[in-house]
């Protein structure tokens, strides 16, 4: 037991208290420039070298986490360079596997998840989205080549799904805030919805309130939180992303962080030598941590980026058409019992379109089916066929 003095303070506290107070007055010497210190403040540091190291450590490590938050831009002939080379290894890939993030949201007004303008944010102020990012747009061109294994992506707003995508070419690794499931029911039973979902549900919580309509258990969104690492084999598809990674020798990363996706070494080849892992490409505009392993770092807006790679491959980028949007068709429409389960704001359908009744067991067909590869043109025949090749694998 420590022995208190006559103030009631324990030595620890006292030693506690005398750290504190070298540490503040080392401080405010270091802040002068050397020059103007005088002798006095020189003996300080002199005696206090350990504090002197300390603080001079953590200065460092401050400057250095400042200079991985700034956003680096290339100039544009830097630019128009660098996705060149991205064109020729798009062209050369047998396998391409590209990650997905936030940044990829940007032409949709959702620049990043934490900024002022960023996902939490705009959800916070019950914002929704008013249009597909053209890049999206892009990747759907992207996608439509065979070469291409699997759109792996982690953006809370469903933006991919809405683009039109197939939901057979990508995959979740954190959320879609659009999409609730039955745990329950095998396979696990999905229901999209016109609202977001995660109202009631945070870290290591995620019941919604709402019932599957064939078992009656209490659905859970599919939300990943920072800290927590994803489970559900649907829609998250882990396996699907582990195969598609250890097939591909192109990796492309669109607007992500990377700093949940550098947890999990199989999307990486982690355990391959270097010079047999797939080349890495990333397009952001703040640090990495794989920067290092990088082939090529763009650093660029990824609408611009993505545009100037469909110039490079002379692919025409479709537009949005929000009378196409998979949404509308594939939205599981709420029992007369849950109108009021949610306060979110609803994504209204086009005038004169009414939301079908689509049943959450068979989701994955009708997505491929009525969502089709969006803007790409393809006829009913094409899309049953499509369907078909769905369902075999």
């Amino acid at each position: 037991v420590e022995s208190l003095d006559a103030g009631g303070s324990s030595r620890s506290e006292r030693k506690a208290l005398e750290k504190k107070n070298i540490t503040f007055k080392v401080g405010q010497v270091l802040k002068k420039p050397e020059a103007e210190r005088s002798e006095e403040e020189a003996a300080v540091l002199q005696l206090h070298r350990d504090t002197v190291d300390e603080l001079c450590r953590r200065q460092i490590r401050r400057n250095i986490l400042k200079r991985k938050q700034e956003e680096v831009f290339d100039d544009t002939d830097e630019l128009k360079s660098k996705v060149r080379q991205l064109a020729v290894a798009v062209k050369q890939a047998k396998n391409l596997v590209v990650y997905t993030g936030a940044g990829i949201s940007t032409a949709a007004s959702i620049p990043d998840y934490r900024g002022p303008n960023g996902v939490w944010t705009q959800l916070q102020k019950g914002h929704t989205i008013r249009h597909v990012s053209s890049d999206l747009m892009c990747v759907c061109c992207v996608c439509c080549d065979p070469k291409v294994n699997m759109l792996f992506l982690k953006l809370l707003m469903g933006l991919h799904l809405r683009s039109g995508l197939p939901r057979h070419a990508y995959l979740n690794s954190m959320e879609n805030m659009f999409i609730e499931v039955c745990t329950i029911c095998s396979p696990v039973r999905e229901y999209v919805r016109l609202f977001d979902v995660t109202e009631r549900t945070s870290l290591h919580r995620h019941g919604t309130g709402r019932k599957c309509s064939h078992c009656s258990s209490e659905l859970r969104d599919t939300i990943v939180h920072f800290g927590e690492r994803g489970t559900l084999e649907q829609p998250l598809n882990w396996r699907g992303a582990a195969e598609a990674a250890k097939m591909a020798d192109v990796i492309i990363c669109l607007g992500s962080s990377l700093k949940v996706l550098k947890k999990y070494a199989c999307l990486w080849s982690m355990n391959r030598p270097a010079a047999k892992r797939p080349k890495l490409y990333i397009v952001n505009l703040q640090w990495t941590p794989k920067d290092d392993l990088a082939v090529l770092k763009i650093n660029g807006k990824c609408d611009d980026v993505m545009e100037l790679l469909m110039e490079e491959l002379n692919i025409q980028i479709p537009s949005y058409d929000r009378t196409e949007d998979p949404i509308f068709s594939i939205a599981t429409p709420l029992q007369p019992e849950e109108v009021n389960s949610h306060s979110r704001e609803v994504i209204s359908p086009p005038s004169g379109q009414e939301v079908s009744a689509a049943d959450p067991g068979g989701q994955t067909e009708a997505t491929v089916v009525q969502g089709g590869w969006f803007g790409r043109g393809y006829g009913k025949e094409e899309l049953k066929e499509k369907s078909r090749v769905v369902k075999r694998a």
